[in-house]
């Protein structure tokens, strides 16, 4: 968290920065840790599933009310802009009954949840993303730089601001 707190003053300091917050970030997280994880449900996402698409990853566990939350704003988004985004989940639980896999792929279809979700259950990509909260979504550009990073929920307009502007970006 520290680090990013310096590049985003660093970027704003060389003037990097944008009026909707969606700069680039050097040294940010990219998709690699994603895209070598190898426990999914749904389809396992491929480098070329993203080429070209800004992609949403959603940081959840399927109990969290805050993350239930953002659910229908994420559906809202994959139905408007497929197939120029692609939205995946990471599935990290709080709860040893969240961690099983039986009761994840029963919730999923309960919440909506039609995209990938990769299972978290080591917690390794909640690490490689330094994430600290549910719900958060990472927002990566069209060449897989994360751009935008949003915790908690009730920020759906923050969310859609960032979607559409690297959507209209070249």
């Amino acid at each position: 968290m520290k680090l990013r707190l310096v590049l985003a003053l660093a970027a704003a300091t060389l003037g990097l920065g944008s009026a909707t917050g969606t700069a680039p970030a050097t040294g940010a997280p990219s998709l690699a840790p994603l895209l070598a994880h190898d426990d999914w449900l749904k389809v396992r996402p491929n480098a070329a599933d993203f080429a070209g698409k800004v992609v949403v990853v959603d940081i959840f566990t399927f109990e969290c009310f805050n993350c239930k939350n953002v659910t229908p704003n994420l559906r809202a988004l994959y139905r408007r802009h497929d197939p120029h985004l692609a939205i995946v989940g990471i599935h990290t639980p709080e709860t040893p009954y969240e961690a099983d896999r039986k009761n994840i792929a029963e919730n999923l279809p309960k919440l909506g949840i039609v995209w990938p979700v990769a299972i978290d259950n080591d917690s390794a990509l909640w690490k490689a993303y330094d994430t600290e909260a549910w719900p958060t979504q990472l927002i990566f550009d069209k060449h897989g730089t994360l751009r935008k990073t949003v915790v908690g929920d009730s920020q759906d307009d923050t969310v859609n601001e960032a979607v559409n502007s690297l959507l209209a970006e070249n």
